[in-house]
């Protein structure tokens, strides 16, 4: 190593005059002189080659992410400290940033920052060291800012549709989820359409794809109603259904939502924020659609209750049409009477405003051989005869001599 290093500058391979030995004895060198690059290169190369990668728990402080996306921060205990980064790549896979103070845990090597001559440890793993790590620091986080603005709040929560003619699936199409969906359906409602949105469910970006499948199915209105989720797995294989872009998607969805993550023992915020949360796949494909006998029965009843309601509408419409009969009935009878009554005031009436009655009452008429009535004197003619009108007849009369002019 010493060639190579010495190699590297023609400084540094420059011979220096002995340097008298023991006793003053000359003919022994002296040794090389380094230049600082030098030096700290070679400490580097002695670092990384004598020192394996290696875990090391500590307390972070000072947690820094540069617009680069290095994140520089500091491990430190009781009696030392130890200046760390995390490079862009390995950062990006965190769930969430660490708190100052933290306890951690990082895996990574110790090298030596020549620039600067800083002894720094370059990260690769980086573990919150309580239960979850940092994957529960980030699920706890997000839950608080979810509950804040109220998308948790089981009020917001929508009824599932009972008899669903299409069911939307957002998951992987190579899963066992969608296999245990679709053989669940075609058993219970071999009748229902599944459309499928085929997403990728872990790894980076999977959260994004599950997002826009949902959108999609939102803003096409393919569903009535959708079940997005996956198979069982680690904390780190179903985080993309904590995600904040999956979790608004779901609660913006107009369609309402199934969510269905992992196994029983699974929970994710999809699930929370979902119009219902199933244990399994399976489950949520048997909470989506109806059973086919559970069809039969209510098909049956319905028939049940519509006979019955035709029997009570018939016998409701039969007695209505007698009590109408009856009131029409009794409603002509006073019209008639009514009209009885009138046509009888009148008849008396015409009757006071008749001849007949002033004939009655011992008034006659005179009537000429033709009917007319006469009136006056000039009327009347010697020898004429004329009928004298009474109330209960004629009585035939002649005229002896003509009366005289006057009143």
């Amino acid at each position: 190593m010493s060639g190579d290093l010495f190699g590297r500058s023609g400084r540094d391979a420059r011979a220096r005059p002995a340097a008298p030995g023991p006793g003053g004895q000359r003919g022994v060198p002296r040794p090389r002189v380094l230049t600082v690059s030098a030096a700290a290169s070679l400490a580097k190369d002695v670092l990384e080659s004598g020192m394996p990668p290696l875990w090391i728990e500590g307390e972070v402080t000072g947690w820094k992410r540069s617009a680069s996306g290095h994140c520089y921060f500091t491990l430190r205990d009781r009696t030392a400290q130890l200046r760390s980064v995390m490079f862009r790549l390995e950062a990006q896979q965190l769930p969430a940033d660490p708190g100052e103070g933290m306890e951690v845990r990082a895996f990574g090597t110790l090298t030596i920052f020549e620039k600067r001559g800083d002894f720094q440890f370059v990260v690769r793993e980086l573990e919150a060291s309580g239960a979850g790590g940092l994957w529960r620091v980030a699920l706890e986080r997000l839950h608080r800012r979810l509950e804040a603005e109220g998308l948790l709040d089981a009020r917001r929560k929508r009824p599932l549709p009972r008899f669903p003619q299409v069911v939307g699936v957002v998951t992987s199409p190579v899963g066992a989820a969608l296999q245990d969906i679709l053989r669940v359906v075609a058993a219970r409602a071999p009748w229902t359409r599944i459309v499928l949105s085929p997403t990728r469910v872990q790894g980076e970006g999977a959260g994004a794809e599950v997002a826009r499948a949902l959108a999609l199915f939102a803003r096409r209105r393919l569903a009535d109603v959708i079940i997005v989720g996956r198979g069982g797995g680690s904390a780190e294989d179903l985080w993309a259904f904590n995600e904040e872009i999956v979790v608004r998607a779901i609660a913006a969805s107009p369609v309402p939502v199934i969510s269905a993550v992992g196994h029983e023992i699974d929970l994710t915020l999809s699930d929370l924020v979902a119009d219902f949360s199933a244990p399994t796949p399976s489950a949520a494909a048997e909470k989506a659609v109806p059973d086919r006998d559970a069809v039969s029965r209510h098909l049956g009843g319905l028939r049940e209750r519509l006979a019955l309601s035709l029997r009570r509408s018939v016998e409701a419409r039969r007695q209505s049409a007698s009590w109408a009969g009856d009131r029409l009935r009794a409603g002509a009878g006073r019209f008639l009477a009514r009209r009885r009554e009138r046509a009888g005031m009148l008849a008396g009436k015409l009757d006071a405003l008749s001849p007949l009655a002033a004939l009655r009452r011992g008034f006659a008429v005179p009537l000429g051989a033709d009917g007319t009535v006469l009136r006056g004197k000039a009327d009347f003619e010697p020898a004429m005869p004329f009928d004298l009108r009474v109330a209960d007849g004629s009585v035939p009369c002649r005229v002896e001599d003509r009366p005289e002019s006057g009143p």
